[in-house]
């Protein structure tokens, strides 16, 4: 039973370091991909958060979203509030569940970082034309017309983190996986 408890204090430890990694990182990455929404950033938070879902598993990778998206959301991202946590946790937890779902099942980071991403990018679509109206007050038909951008920067976003963690998580792995 001690060596359990040592392992899982182990484990949510690297958790919490995956965290404050991926904290660090928005605040000092963080740029918009199109001038047209500039409010749509990109950073590289999604990056230790799927590095944590491919070593410990889809249920860490949500947990990882939520916490990272809450401490974002009230720190370095405060600006988007509620609205911007919400977005972060429908988008990196569909990232994370579909590339960790595969990960887990087929040992394949790569199929599971392109459905990833192609997952983030159809979810965003549909959770912009549902959220965004309600809280930036805007017609959908508005929603609509900058849909190519955000389609575009969830593609972009999810595609440049996937490739990262794609090149960095074999290096890292062991790391993680270590007691």
């Amino acid at each position: 039973m001690s060596e359990n408890r040592n392992h899982n204090t182990v484990r949510l430890a690297k958790m919490g370091m995956l965290v404050a990694i991926a904290i660090v990182l928005v605040y000092f990455i963080h740029f918009p991909i199109f001038p047209a929404v500039a409010f749509l950033e990109y950073d590289p938070a999604d990056i230790p958060i799927l590095m944590g879902t491919f070593a410990f598993g889809p249920v860490a990778g949500i947990l990882l979203t939520v916490v990272t998206a809450v401490i974002q959301g009230v720190t370095v991202s405060a600006a988007s509030g509620l609205y911007g946590i919400i977005m972060h946790i429908i988008s990196t937890s569909t990232l994370v569940i579909v590339a960790g779902v595969i990960y887990q099942k087929h040992k394949t980071a790569l199929i599971g970082l392109v459905c990833g991403v192609l997952a983030m990018t159809i979810v965003m679509i549909g959770a912009n034309m549902i959220i965004t109206p309600l809280f930036m007050g805007v017609p959908r038909n508005v929603v609509w017309q900058l849909m190519p951008f955000i389609a575009g920067f969830n593609a972009i976003k999810a595609g440049i983190n996937g490739i990262v963690t794609f090149l960095l998580y074999k290096r890292i792995s062991g790391f993680l996986h270590r007691n």
